[in-house]
């Protein structure tokens, strides 16, 4: 990753962060959206663990913490979160060392709503937890998503092989480990954006607590569907909560965007 220069700017790094099932190739549309129209944008990766030592959850937060290593201390940051990194929100921003700007999230779970990964999906869906429950009691991983799950979801044959390239089918100690909870949070603005239809719960918390909220009716991965119409609900998120986009106001774009 290059350095991000330290410099006084109204508008935030948006720092990207992929659901802990997926890679950063999720992400890397809107990143590449909103660097054009003058963002600067990082996509996080989770640190690698290969004994499994640490919870999974702290492999999330620790990669967003090792993405923003070269970033400057008083650079803020925007927290913009897919899915499953929604409710690690909470510890992410207690972790890293930047001003949180603020902190959106994308189809995703809040921090504090629920126990644990499994315990969401079981107030969302009760057979499916059921089935998930007694086949990660067998020993089987999930989701093991195939080009034909997906096929409507992700049209563009090249992105859905891209997204699956990347997927990481999870064991039990994902789905059940105890999720964070961090006392305080919210430290900063939160916006919602709703894609599909399981986190319509998780958007109508969002609107009870006054949160900005944005709808686009689509697929859970609409971010490798229409990165454009993405960026742009993420941005119109961020200037309702009285951020501007750095081409409307007084700070010149970074040239060299970091991926």
């Amino acid at each position: 990753m290059s350095r991000v220069a330290a410099r006084t700017r109204a508008d935030p790094l948006m720092v990207l962060i992929p659901s802990p099932l997926l890679g950063p190739y999720s992400w890397s549309l809107v990143g590449q959206e909103l660097r054009a129209h003058g963002w600067e944008a990082l996509v996080s990766v989770d640190l690698r663990d290969p004994v499994g030592r640490q919870p999974c959850w702290q492999r999330t937060v620790g990669g967003v913490e090792a993405s923003l290593r070269d970033v400057p201390d008083e650079r803020s940051i925007a927290l913009v979160a897919h899915s499953g990194a929604g409710p690690l929100l909470g510890a992410v921003a207690s972790a890293v060392r930047q001003p949180i700007a603020a902190h959106l999230f994308v189809d995703a779970g809040l921090p504090g709503a629920d126990a644990s990964r499994l315990d969401a999906i079981e107030a969302e869906n009760p057979e499916f937890a059921a089935e998930l429950r007694a086949a990660l009691a067998a020993g089987q991983r999930f989701p093991t998503w195939t080009e034909v799950d997906l096929r409507e979801l992700v049209p563009d044959p090249h992105r859905r092989r891209a997204l699956l390239d990347e997927l990481r089918p999870r064991g039990a100690d994902y789905w059940t480990e105890e999720l964070p909870t961090v006392s305080g949070w919210p430290n900063a603005p939160c916006g919602y954006l709703q894609f599909s239809p399981p986190y319509r719960t998780a958007a109508e918390r969002a609107r009870r607590a006054g949160w900005p909220t944005r709808h686009l009716p689509a697929g859970h991965f609409h971010q490798l569907v229409d990165p454009c119409a993405v960026a742009d609900a993420l941005v119109d998120l961020l200037a309702e909560q009285g951020i501007p986009s750095p081409r409307s106001g007084a700070a010149a774009p970074h040239k060299g965007g970091t991926t």
